[in-house]
């Protein structure tokens, strides 16, 4: 579709970019995923810009894995968007896969090569659907032996150096886990750290020494902080680094062990930092890019690879020059030389809101005085809203709509408090502050109060319907992709492996559904007043298919107007590029339309 600006949609969503930098261990090479073909695939950087793709595989690639010598590499796939995921190993002569472990029913989780690369660990449900059984399987001979079962999720995480023992993470909340250490000969499982205390414990890292390593953990804390550990003390953790108000999120150890890289988030933008271990020093690496940073990736001592995205770069990988600090782009997958000019970097802005809470939020292309404004919510719901590019914010800003998106109580980023101010039956104060935001932008951006849209995925496709029911006389359309129309029918209609986990966020079909009849969307559809378009997969394995359908079937009952629109070979993601195009030209027309 083309706009009265000219600027072409098509143009905008066919913009992709390199994301999760992988250094292959022993080359100067390394592997990072792209959708320049339409798919995530796995694609090679060689040095001197030289990039090529690797595989060509009929469904997206999730993971890659290298060995640690970097002789083998594993690939994780699924089909058609359902998320189960089937481990393949990669012939890099000739860029074939072969099946490594492959049961299509059940999902696998990718839990680390041995050091003697003869070996990889994973998870499976293939017990139970709700329950993931540890395995090893000989990548030779292709021999796969149950370990450890446990009548829940459990997800190995890495070997230790030894090659003796696994790392296992099981999770205690929607949020919070705890690592164990699991003995291959003994069959005795270790709890590391404090036996009684929930926390966040992400991104560890084993030393060469084999008898520690360091990891991030809010322990004790409201933010995550780096911390060290040794093996022959299991309950004790060191702090070593904290940066006050913010989460430190992920930490790469250098290959001789002498530094730690670290991305900060501060408040939805990375900050890049190096700790160096004997001298106690950190520094920060200037010269990035104003965006998000992730996947770390050290291709030798003095040379670490990062992923970048910002509002205004789709995303590339860029190498940091540890001795000179300075940064330097090495992929030019995510240019658009046609439109990029016209991407616009957003302003941080905060909101007061029904109780005083401040709320932070983005807001894209504010122009002029009764401007229409369409407000983004995340999903999660305990995912945080960044400074990263998306193509429908971007496109509605440059042609005449401002764009706010906000992290509403209950987002990540913001510490503990935060992120479980909407747990339970405190879910719909951050609908309330939904409304607020609306009443703020119209009284402090001179947004027109009747032209007031609202969208969002997954738990945001609740978000959407539970303001259109709720608060129906803010808003003028509203768009849900995936998103849930009645806790009840989700809980016992999703994955068993994740309702457990979803249940400390939204409350128990045991004790909680007289709640979840108060609020559901579904039981308020005769309020909605705003046209309203619905998107879902079909092969959605985490907000099933049956939320948007009973839904909409109740809305076209009433008379009332509404879209459903079914894409046949996805999943709780929209992956393949014809179904992207089809389902944001026709959101965009619709907010044209109404708005």
């Amino acid at each position: 579709m083309k706009t009265s600006a000219g600027h072409h949609l098509q143009t905008y969503l066919n913009v992709t970019g390199a994301s999760e930098p992988r250094a292959i261990p022993g080359k100067q090479a390394f592997t990072f995923l792209s959708k320049k073909t339409g798919l995530p695939q796995v694609w090679k950087w060689q040095g001197e810009g030289r990039i090529e793709q690797v595989t060509d595989l009929p469904d997206r690639v999730l993971e890659v894995h290298h060995s640690p010598a970097g002789n083998k590499t594993i690939v994780g796939m699924d089909h058609k968007g359902n998320e189960k995921q089937q481990l393949y190993i990669l012939n890099e002569n000739n860029g074939i896969i072969e099946e490594l472990v492959v049961s299509s029913e059940h999902f696998h989780q990718f839990g680390g090569w041995s050091p003697d690369e003869k070996k990889i660990a994973f998870s499976s449900n293939r017990r139970h659907p709700g329950f993931f059984d540890v395995y090893i399987l000989d990548v030779e001979e292709k021999e796969e032996q149950a370990i450890f079962q446990v009548d829940g999720n459990c997800t190995p995480v890495c070997w230790t150096k030894d090659g003796k023992q696994l790392i296992l993470s099981m999770p205690d909340t929607n949020i919070d886990q705890s690592y164990y250490v699991f003995n291959l000969t003994s069959k005795k499982l270790t709890k590391l750290w404090e036996e009684n205390i929930v926390a966040r414990y992400h991104s560890i890292q084993l030393s060469n020494d084999g008898e520690g390593g360091f990891l991030v953990t809010d322990t004790g804390r409201e933010t995550l902080a780096i911390h060290q550990f040794a093996f022959n003390h299991p309950a004790e953790l060191s702090e070593l680094l904290a940066i006050e108000s913010w989460d430190i999120e992920e930490i790469k150890l250098s290959p001789d062990n002498s530094k730690l890289a670290y991305t900060v988030n501060e408040g939805g933008i990375s900050r890049l930092g190096i700790y160096a271990l004997r001298e106690d020093m950190d520094i920060t690496i200037e010269g990035m890019p104003n965006g998000v940073f992730d996947s770390l990736s050290w291709m030798n001592e003095k040379e670490l690879m990062v992923g970048v995205k910002s509002a205004v770069h789709p995303g590339d990988i860029w190498k940091v020059s540890v001795d000179s600090q300075k940064a330097e782009r090495l992929t030019f997958v995510g240019e658009a030389k046609e439109v990029e000019h016209l991407w616009m970097q957003p302003e941080l802005c905060h909101f007061s809101s029904f109780d005083g809470l401040q709320v932070p939020y983005f807001l894209y292309g504010k122009k002029e005085h009764d401007q229409p404004v369409v407000i983004y919510v995340h999903g999660g719901p305990e995912h945080q809203i960044r400074a990263e590019f998306n193509p429908v914010i971007q496109f509605l800003a440059a042609n005449g709509f401002a764009v706010a998106a906000p992290n509403v109580r209950g987002s990540m980023g913001y510490g503990r408090t935060y992120v479980k101010l909407d747990d339970v039956r405190k879910r719909m104060d951050s609908v309330a502050d939904l409304k607020e935001l609306a009443a703020d932008l119209v009284e402090n951006h001179g947004m027109d109060p009747e032209r007031i849209g609202i969208m969002g995925r997954s738990y945001g496709g609740f978000m959407v319907l539970a303001a259109l029911t709720h608060y129906p006389d803010v808003w003028a359309a509203g768009v849900d992709i995936v998103g849930i129309s009645h806790f009840k029918s989700f809980l016992e209609n999703t994955g068993s492996w994740r309702r457990a986990l979803r249940e400390f966020e939204y409350g128990s079909l045991k004790e909680d559904v007289d709640f979840f009849e108060e609020i559901a969307p579904l039981n308020h559809t005769a309020n909605i007043t705003a046209p309203l378009l619905v998107f879902h997969g079909r092969n959605d394995t985490r907000v099933p298919v049956s939320e948007a359908e009973q839904l909409t079937a109740d809305l076209k009952r009433q008379g009332k107007q509404v879209e459903l629109v079914i894409f046949e070979d996805e999943g709780h993601q929209t992956e393949k590029i014809e179904n992207h195009i089809h389902m944001n030209t026709l959101i965009v027309e619709f907010m044209q339309k109404f708005l």
